[in-house]
């Protein structure tokens, strides 16, 4: 049998159509229904309205997590099981539901308040890089305050975030083949959500995590764990660190993984993982057609 790991998408991987034929199954009718008594909105009608609303942060990280979640759910059903988990930011909520951390509703819950506190965020930026010298980037974040590398996605594509004028200095010191604004309120997976992870530590800390029943890698330490209390702290401290998604990658492989299953919207992290990994096997999990093959 194949050593399989299982990974969750996060913020950007969303599009509209996306989940909507989830509802032909009993398992998402179910938690379209649960997550609209937690929500207050459909999740379904958000998904087949306008990019411009399904992409504010607000709408985007709920639907992302309760669409992953089914399709974990109908993945499992199916008898399939991941030998460990991880998610790309947000994603990484999905990774904990599956490996039996947190419940459906704890989690959604908890992206709920997420997703308001990011969305309320203000007054930073994030700018993907791509083709640049990693030396000369990391010397350059160093000397500059009010910066960080936020996601190291791969070897060539990392992007950066803090405040405007300190994100813009970075970019002129260094050459970068292109650099990328994101589209989003603040600055994400800095010390400038200091204060939204504050709010949020109050309401994480109400919430009882239990042992994980596979390893789960944490974006801000891709080290594999089952503990419950570890996985807490590490997930307390996801807002302001970063997503080092490529040393995930590289610790999947190093663990004896041959296939990641992406499983939720999306093909950016096969994408991401076949850069780094380019002998792993990658799969798709992102719709109802998908898991008839």
């Amino acid at each position: 049998m194949t050593n399989t790991a299982w990974i969750f998408p996060g913020q950007g991987s969303q599009s509209i159509g996306m989940g909507v034929d989830l509802q032909e199954t009993e398992i998402g009718q179910q938690r379209y229904q649960q997550a609209e008594s937690i929500l207050g909105w459909s999740v379904v009608e958000r998904c087949e309205g306008d990019l411009a609303t399904l992409s504010r942060t607000l709408y985007t990280q709920p639907c992302l997590y309760v669409i992953s979640v089914i399709l974990a759910d109908l993945l499992r059903a199916q008898g399939q099981q991941p030998v460990a988990v991880a998610g790309h930011s947000l994603g990484e909520y999905a990774a904990l539901y599956t490996a039996g951390v947190l419940d459906f509703e704890s989690g959604l819950k908890l992206v709920k308040r997420r997703a308001e506190l990011m969305e309320d965020a203000s007054g930073g930026k994030m700018v993907a890089l791509i083709g640049f010298d990693r030396a000369a980037l990391e010397t350059q974040i160093s000397a500059i305050p009010d910066v960080v590398l936020a996601n190291d996605n791969h070897a060539d594509q990392v992007v950066i975030s803090g405040a405007p004028a300190a994100v813009d200095a970075v970019l002129a010191q260094v050459k970068v083949k292109r650099a990328l604004p994101l589209n989003v309120s603040g600055a994400f997976h800095s010390p400038l959500m200091m204060q939204a992870a504050q709010d949020f530590g109050a309401v994480l800390k109400a919430v009882i995590f239990q042992p994980a029943q596979i390893p789960v890698l944490a974006n801000v330490e891709p080290t594999p764990t089952t503990d419950a209390e570890t996985l807490q702290v590490q997930l307390s401290k996801q807002m302001v660190g970063p997503v080092r998604w490529r040393e995930i990658c590289l610790k999947l492989q190093e663990m004896g993984v041959e296939q990641v299953v992406e499983v939720g919207p999306g093909k950016v992290l096969t994408g991401l993982v076949k850069r780094t990994c380019p002998s792993m096997g990658l799969v798709n999990r992102g719709s109802l057609a998908d898991l008839s093959h």
